[in-house]
């Protein structure tokens, strides 16, 4: 009981705020419906009334639109009509800068109804044709006025430049405006100015700029002779040039410069002293003038022909004239100045200025470059011309500063000419006679001058700037370094076919060694204090330019001993004498080795130094010698008819050989060589016994030999004295007992 209570006491508590909330559902129902009623209304009506308001407003919006954009282009078309209308005034009144700017308000008006995108309209190209006329016709004009104010007149000559088209070229310059422009201010600066507007400006100067390059500034700097001369007249300035003769045989860059200036103050004077544009109120300074705009369009190639042909020529050659040159890099400074103030120039040190200032590294550099053209040349002509050396002979060696001199040196005079044999190493010492004494013979007289050119240059550079003074030793390295490349290789056929040539050579290398051991000493005070170490030194060089002598001159033994070789070689190897034909082949191939080597003893006659010649001559005449010794000990038959004709040659061989040494031209005086020749042929005593062994009978052979202890003996070994007795003898007893005795 308690609990049906309890729950029915809960129920209607539930009941009516269940009651509550049908109530609100309902209620919510209605006003749902209302809402939809509501929306379906402005659906229908009240949008569509938006959507044509709408409309309207923009119809409306793009009709303001197109009557804005129809008010712009109209009042563009009314510009660029009004603009040209001025324009054609202005021209009339020769107003050519207000008629210039009028031109380019119509250009600009055009290019603004061109941008409209979507809007074509026919009649812009009908006023873009109009401009264009119009502009060409303000050209036109100007172009005209253009010719009045500089008038050139050129020789009708095609060719480029000479000193004569030079001096039939004027520049006439047209001074005061006539009445009736006084107005527009000076016509000059009204058309150019008018051309600027136009941007037509750069073209007219540019063809302004090649002409005064061509026909007046390059024949300035090229022909030193012509002179500008200026004439004035009541309304023109006329340029000419006149040829005077040059006061000096070259010309200085201060006469070239006052010339160049002369003509630049003309220019800016009457032509070119003009602002670009008209100036604003404010600003008075900073306006760009014609002539900084012709500067900049011929200054480059202006100063190059200035550097080319007039500063390298003036770049002094010794340095004695060095001091001098400090006038030439004032003038050009000033030069520079001058062509600045005027406006034709901006900015500071120009190429020209630095190639001036520069000139101890342009000295040294022509200096070298000179040298080593010298050289060259020297070491490219005939090596045949030659001048005779004897150990006194002089070379130009220069004196030498004292030690404590340093680098106050000042150029020296060269002293007397110190013989070879006493080349002067220190001031107090002298070697004895024949220390580096030099044997008499002939060297190619290039190659002294070369070796006085070397000198030459090294007093040079111990008179020098350090700088300098490094780089001419190093070009005096480099003569030497090149004599080593180009002789062999440039003379290369002529060393190898002439045997006197090979012999000068010979010569003119050692002569070269021997200088090269001594040439740094001389100037070693002035020149170690620069280079490291004592590095002053030539002496490295000496063994190459030996052994270059050398073996230019064995390979010319070598061909003259295959020579020798060859010609004996068709001796029919001395066998058979009694043949007629035979003997005639042997004494024919005697007769011509003798002659091969008589000539050669002519062409190295007074040529090779007399211990040399007889050393070559005797190598020479030794090999045929020793040839035909080998060929008749091999015989193994000899008759003795063949036994007295080889004799007779080898008679030949004996009496004429000596005679082919002749070092000296003198006869007399080579006697005594001749008496020599056994000194200089190792195998003269074996061909004098083989002389007696063709002569012998059996006992004098047997004698020859005497136990071992004789001359033959020293001459020929056991065997081969065997083998000729074998050769000349009938086999009998007595040869068997002698040649048992060879042992």
């Amino acid at each position: 009981g308690e609990v049906c209570n309890m729950i029915n006491k809960k129920y209607n508590e539930f009941l009516p705020s269940m009651q509550s909330a049908e109530d609100l559902v309902s209620q919510v129902d209605g006003l749902s419906s209302n809402i939809d009623l509501l929306k379906a209304g402005i659906e229908n009506e009240v949008q569509r009334d938006l959507n044509v308001a709408v409309a309207e407003f923009t119809e409306l919006k793009q009709q303001l639109e197109r009557d804005t954009l129809v008010l712009s282009i109209l009042k563009k078309l009314q510009e660029f009509d009004t603009a040209i209308k001025e324009y054609n005034t202005a021209l009339l009144e020769k107003k050519y800068v207000a008629a210039a700017q009028q031109l380019e308000k119509a250009r600009s008006s055009l290019n603004m109804l061109e941008s409209r995108k979507g809007f074509e309209l026919k009649i812009l190209k009908a006023l873009g044709t109009e401009l264009t006329v119009q502009t060409q016709n303000m050209l036109y004009h100007l172009g005209e006025e253009w010719q009045k104010l500089a008038v050139w007149k050129l020789p009708p000559s095609k060719e480029s430049s000479s000193l004569e088209s030079a001096m039939h070229s004027e520049l006439h310059l047209r001074t005061v405006p006539s009445k009736e422009e006084e107005i527009a201010g000076p016509p000059v600066a009204s058309v150019l100015q008018a051309f600027a507007v136009l941007g037509e400006l750069h073209t007219k100067l540019k063809i302004f700029g090649q002409l005064l390059l061509k026909y007046v500034l390059k024949p300035l700097i090229l022909y030193p002779s012509l002179q500008p001369f200026t004439e004035e007249q009541s309304d023109v300035f006329i340029l000419r040039f006149k040829s005077e003769e040059p006061n000096l045989d070259h010309f200085s860059p201060m006469e070239v410069f006052d010339k160049i200036k002369l003509i630049f103050e003309v220019l800016h004077k009457h032509l070119l002293n003009v602002p670009l544009e008209q100036p604003a109120e404010d600003e008075k300074e900073c306006r760009l003038t014609l002539a900084e705009l012709l500067g900049d369009m011929i200054w480059e190639e202006l100063s190059d022909c200035l550097i080319q042909n007039c500063l390298v020529n003036s770049i002094p050659t010794n340095s004695s004239k060095l001091e001098q040159y400090i006038e030439v890099i004032k003038s050009t400074e000033e030069f520079e100045k001058a062509l600045k103030n005027m406006q034709f120039l901006k900015g500071d040190t120009t190429d020209l200025l630095k190639y001036a200032r520069n000139v101890n590294s342009h000295f040294a550099n022509k200096k070298c470059q000179d040298v080593i053209v010298a050289a060259r040349n020297l070491m490219t002509s005939e090596i045949h011309n030659t001048v005779k050396i004897t150990p006194d002979s002089c070379v130009t060696l220069p004196r030498l500063p004292d030690p404590g001199a340093g680098d106050h040196l000042k150029m020296q005079k060269t002293s007397k000419l110190l013989p070879n044999d006493m080349v002067n190493l220190e001031n107090e010492t002298k070697l004895s006679q024949y220390t580096f004494s030099l044997p008499t013979c002939r060297i190619s007289s290039s190659v002294e001058k070369l070796m006085e050119l070397a000198y030459q240059t090294l007093l040079e550079a111990t008179a020098s700037t350090d700088q300098c003074c490094i780089q001419l030793f190093y070009s005096v390295r480099n003569i030497f370094q090149l004599f080593y490349d180009v002789v062999p290789t440039y003379h290369k056929e002529n060393l190898q076919k002439l045997p006197q040539l090979a012999a000068i050579h010979h010569n003119n290398c050692m002569y070269i060694a021997h200088h090269l051991l001594t040439l740094g000493h001389q100037f070693r005070y002035r020149l170690t204090n620069i280079l490291c170490d004592g590095a002053a030194t030539f002496v490295d060089l000496v063994p190459g330019f030996r052994r270059l002598g050398m073996e230019c001159f064995l390979a010319q033994m070598r061909v003259q001993k295959g020579e020798i070789l060859e010609r004996l070689s068709s001796a029919r190897n001395f066998s058979n004498m009694d043949d007629e034909e035979n003997y005639c082949a042997a004494n024919k191939a005697i007769r011509q080795v003798l002659h091969q080597l008589k000539r050669l003893g002519k062409v190295w006659q007074d040529v090779l130094p007399v211990n040399i010649y007889c050393k070559a001559m005797g190598t020479l005449l030794n090999t045929a010698l020793t040839e035909v010794v080998t060929r008749i000990a091999a015989l193994e038959d000899i008759s003795a008819e063949d036994a007295d004709r080889l004799y007779s040659l080898c008679r030949t061989m004996v009496e004429e050989g000596p005679q082919v040494f002749t070092p000296l031209p003198e006869d007399d005086k080579n006697k005594k060589y001749q008496e020599e020749v056994p000194v200089y042929v190792q195998k003269w005593m074996t061909f004098k016994e083989l002389m007696i062994i063709l002569q012998a009978n059996l006992q004098e052979v047997v004698d020859q030999w005497a136990d071992g202890k004789g001359p033959l003996a020293a001459e020929f070994s056991a065997a081969e004295v065997k083998s000729l007795i074998r050769a000349l003898f009938q086999n009998t007893e007595r040869r068997a007992a002698a040649l048992a005795k060879i042992k």
